[in-house]
């Protein structure tokens, strides 16, 4: 990949060399299955460039919006795997919390011929870039998982309107806001079946959350690997803080905790994809939430006041909290994992 390419043209290079493609094994009637170490591996490449917007946008795409895109009808799936053109999954509602789904206030109306989307959706990664936008809406009023529809919508149709977020933070991500007034499309805007939006959401949500600790890994050891270097540069009375057993000893935690998170993916990553293992999938989420933090925040510690550069860690570390928040928050992993903890201790003591 171009080291100094952009969002868009890092997603165009990927698509045309096959790369998107190969990320999955197989293409089914309710979407594609990663394969756990071909995904990974695109992630590590794209980390490597070291800008978490651009990463991000990868991540979203590849592992939330093409397994879903991958049930619709029509050439969109074939023009963005292709790296011809982006995708932008509008989940996050303008009418509720990131993590109230079922709160939202985007509405679908379908008949026999067409679809009528009406709402809002906020923090919406490519937003800015993307040609169609994946937008899951209600079809009808309440909170049951069946009152809830995707549909896909061209960026240019009429009634979109999209303006970017108010963010110097994750850049090369395209985040914006997305507002569909009136807007007017045929039936086959509809991907799948009406009412199994959520449904749709849920299968394939635990490649995101595998995606996200395979990327968490990449960067925390990707910092580590810089600040190991800077500890042993850095020098307090002629000695490299580096040579300090009380730094060796919090930078070997740092070490034993990404390890931990890469050893969980490995284990669990299989259970993910193939058997849609909601518990495992929070797992995933609820380590990535407490490792990236815990390690970025000692590492820019570190930097000290050097952390605050437009190149320092305090941003990185800023940029990375988004492991704690995007897909479900840190503590809303923690209740699912909870609630797994009979079949969890099982396995454990077999």
């Amino acid at each position: 990949m171009d080291s100094s390419a952009g969002g868009g043209r890092v997603w165009q290079q990927l698509g045309s060399a096959g790369v998107l493609r190969e990320q999955y094994r197989r293409r089914t009637p309710a979407g594609l299955i990663a394969d756990p170490d071909r995904l990974g591996a695109t992630l590590r490449a794209v980390d490597a460039r070291a800008d978490n917007g651009i990463t991000l946008s990868v991540l979203v795409q590849s592992a939330s919006a093409l397994p879903i895109l991958a049930t619709a009808t029509g050439p969109a799936f074939d023009r963005v795997v292709a790296g011809e053109c982006e995708v932008a999954l509008a989940a996050t509602d303008a009418a509720a919390a990131g993590s109230d789904l079922t709160g939202l206030g985007t509405e679908v109306e379908i008949d026999e011929d067409s679809v009528r989307l009406e709402g809002a959706k906020r923090w919406v990664t490519t937003a800015t870039r993307a040609a169609y936008f994946l937008v899951l809406a209600r079809h009808r009023p309440g909170r049951h998982f069946t009152a809830f529809t995707w549909v896909l919508v061209p960026a240019d149709a009429a009634g979109v309107r999209v303006s970017p977020a108010t963010t110097t933070l994750l850049a090369g991500a395209g985040i914006g806001h997305v507002e569909f007034s009136g807007v007017r499309l045929p039936a086959s805007a509809v991907v799948g079946r009406p009412g199994r939006g959520l449904a749709l959401f849920a299968r394939h949500m635990g490649t995101e959350r595998l995606a996200g600790a395979q990327w968490a890994t990449a960067l925390t050891s990707r910092v580590l690997e810089r600040t190991r270097t800077e500890l042993t540069r850095r020098e307090i009375d002629g000695r490299a803080l580096w040579d300090h057993d009380s730094v060796r000893q919090e930078f070997a935690g740092c070490l034993v905790r990404v390890r931990e998170l890469r050893a969980l993916y490995e284990a669990l990553g299989e259970r993910v994809v193939e058997e849609h293992d909601l518990t495992s999938a929070a797992m995933l989420k609820a380590a990535v939430g407490l490792t990236a933090d815990e390690v970025l925040s000692r590492c820019a510690k570190w930097q000290g006041a050097n952390g605050f550069a437009d190149d320092g860690l305090q941003l990185e570390r800023a940029e990375a909290a988004v492991f704690g928040i995007g897909g479900g928050v840190t503590e809303l992993m923690l209740g699912a994992v909870a609630d797994g903890a009979e079949t969890v201790l099982k396995e454990l003591r077999a």
